[in-house]
């Protein structure tokens, strides 16, 4: 699973009951992420920020620069650093499996960043040991570890005959849906439902449907992006795409085309050997990436 390249980002054991099992933590997932500096347009030099006080428009220094939490508008309780270090959660070498759950109960808004967890050789034997009982049974553990003094709750479950940690938010973190929906755009469970738009939806939905296949998907956006600056650092000219026309969203009085050409879409695009898109409410509507 870990490359000779590969660093642990965190070594310790993982407990559960009496057994101990030592292991080390491999990031699992490495974020593309672009990255612009900010430049001066005359001479092209990356810009430098500075800390200024608006009250007199002086710069700070580093050394008068603390913590503050504001708990009302303006009004702030100053934190030190000794104080923070105090109340860090004690630092621990362990993954304490406190219990056993399935998978299937756990909403994915919960989870956050997954790691590898690779057994050392004299831990091997116990790790394989904790994976099969953990397929057979079909749980996953949830367990709480401590990496960088910040303490996470996490889930540990197999993947693919291997071990993955995946920390999680906590409760008190995942906003309700219902705290976001206005009650009059909340979905009425009584709602009478067009029964051939129904079955055509369905219809739509197992067309669609295939095995999940990450590597077909791509952030289409950095690619593009990134394929631009390649090209101005190659001197090239840039054309400038126009923009596509927009229709705007079909209104629901269109259901029903929208269904009927969204399912023809999707059978035609079936037969041939064009890869499968999501189709957004009968239009081919562009996807948009974050």
């Amino acid at each position: 699973m870990a490359t000779a390249s590969s660093r642990p980002i965190w070594s310790g054991s993982i407990s559960f009951g009496l057994v101990t099992i030592p292991v080390r933590l491999f990031t699992a997932v490495r974020e593309k992420r672009l990255a612009f500096r900010s430049l001066h347009d005359q001479d092209q030099v990356p810009l430098k920020q500075k800390m200024v006080c608006p009250a007199d428009g002086k710069e700070v220094h580093a050394e008068h620069i603390v913590r503050g939490f504001e708990i009302e508008k303006d009004r702030f309780v100053i934190v030190r650093q000794e104080e923070l270090d105090a109340a860090a959660p004690k630092s621990t070498k362990a993954i304490e499996i406190q219990d056993f759950v399935e998978l299937s109960e756990i909403d994915p808004v919960y989870f956050d960043r997954p790691y590898y967890v690779v057994p050392k050789p004299e831990g091997m034997k116990s790790c394989q040991l904790l994976v099969k009982a953990m397929e057979k049974s079909n749980r996953v553990g949830i367990a709480r570890v401590v990496m960088h003094t910040k303490e996470y709750l996490a889930a540990l479950r197999p993947v693919d005959g291997a071990l993955c940690l995946e920390t999680m938010h906590f409760s008190d973190e995942v906003v309700p849906a219902k705290s976001v929906t206005p009650a009059d755009a909340k979905m009425d469970s009584k709602a009478k439902i067009d029964e051939r738009a129904m079955k055509m939806a369905q219809q739509l939905i197992d067309s669609l449907t295939t095995k999940f296949d990450p590597s077909k998907y791509h952030d289409e956006y950095r690619e593009t992006v990134m394929d631009l600056i390649e090209k101005k650092a190659a001197g090239d000219k840039i054309v400038t795409r126009p923009e596509s026309d927009s229709k705007g969203e079909r209104k629901g009085s269109d259901l029903m085309a929208a269904l009927e050409a969204s399912l023809a879409k999707s059978k035609s695009s079936r037969s041939g050997s064009a890869p499968r898109a999501a189709v957004a409410a009968g239009h081919g509507r562009k996807r948009k990436s974050a």
